[in-house]
């Protein structure tokens, strides 16, 4: 059990002396407070780019060998991963258990505060055994504080197998860096209402999971250029979206985007390289297995 005293080191739990007197301010007052702190999360966030590159690099590793990328966290922490999380297939083309968000208290906890599980160490241990979480996975535990015993538990658990483990906080006195390899620390200050780490803390672990996941699916081969080639087109706007990054990418009008499409069977990819290369969905297809899924790594495809 935490001592109130010991919150005092806590970034997160600190006082904003630019928000000393915002309950008296007028609501534009207010505004312009909130996004004058918001501006700091990103330069927090710059201050751990090297390590989160390198996680992105051990993330990227992990899928080539079959391996997941696991986000745990509670309350705001534990929802932003499995936001990120729920994102991938769609956006990238993945199976839906590449990309795991777990969350102290369960699905409930999504929608519903559940705030006192966050200190059962066990709970975390048990969601890692029911989804089988092994040494070639990754866990990144996310927690604003770096002290909920949920995630300590998980990860200590994780590098007792092996595996790549990280911690994304917003405390340089974390707990959690303790047990993990990969250090992800984002200190952006006081929130503007003391405690309330959904604000910029939040910001600042949404910041870092966009660039974990996006960054490992670019690694692997998910994305030619800077376009979304592997993404799943399961409604109209998103056959539209595919059409488009086809003739953006293949550089032909869009009639000839969505006729490639079609004989693709509406894998974007596939379609991009039939253009590209001249060549028919079964050539194309084999192409993309040769280069193991990257368009650039085709030869003759820069």
């Amino acid at each position: 059990m935490l001592n109130a005293a010991v919150l005092e080191n806590f970034v997160t739990e600190g006082r904003n002396a630019a928000s000393a007197d915002i309950d008296s301010c007028s609501a534009l007052e207010i505004v312009t407070i909130i996004n004058n702190e918001d501006k700091k999360v990103p330069a927090a966030v710059e201050k751990a780019l090297p390590e989160i590159a390198a996680l992105v690099d051990e993330a990227a590793s992990a899928f080539r060998r079959g391996g997941r990328l696991v986000y745990l966290g509670a309350g705001t922490s534990g929802r932003l991963g499995v936001l990120d999380a729920s994102e991938c297939p769609p956006t990238y083309g993945v199976d839906p258990g590449m990309v795991v968000g777990l969350i102290a208290g369960g699905e409930k906890a999504l929608t519903h505060s559940v705030e006192s599980v966050e200190d059962d160490a066990e709970l975390g241990v048990s969601q890692l055994k029911e989804i089988n979480f092994n040494a070639r996975d990754v866990l990144v535990g996310i927690t604003a504080s770096g002290q909920a015993l949920y995630v300590l538990g998980a990860l200590k658990y994780a590098a007792g197998l092996g595996a790549v483990t990280a911690a994304i906080s917003c405390n340089k006195n974390a707990k959690v860096f303790e047990c993990a390899r990969h250090r992800l620390c984002a200190e952006a200050g006081p929130e503007v209402v003391a405690g309330s780490t959904r604000m910029k803390a939040g910001t600042a672990q949404k910041l870092i999971l966009n660039m974990i996941s996006t960054g490992a699916m670019i690694r692997i081969g998910k994305v030619y250029k800077n376009l979304m080639v592997d993404m799943t087109p399961v409604n109209q706007k998103l056959v539209l979206r595919s059409i488009r990054i086809i003739g953006e990418a293949a550089g032909c009008p869009l009639a000839e985007a969505e006729k490639a499409f079609i004989a693709s069977g509406k894998k974007t990819k596939t379609a991009i390289v039939m253009l590209l290369t001249g060549t028919d969905r079964e050539r194309a297809e084999a192409l993309l297995r040769e280069s193991g899924g990257r368009i650039g790594g085709i030869q003759g495809i820069i």
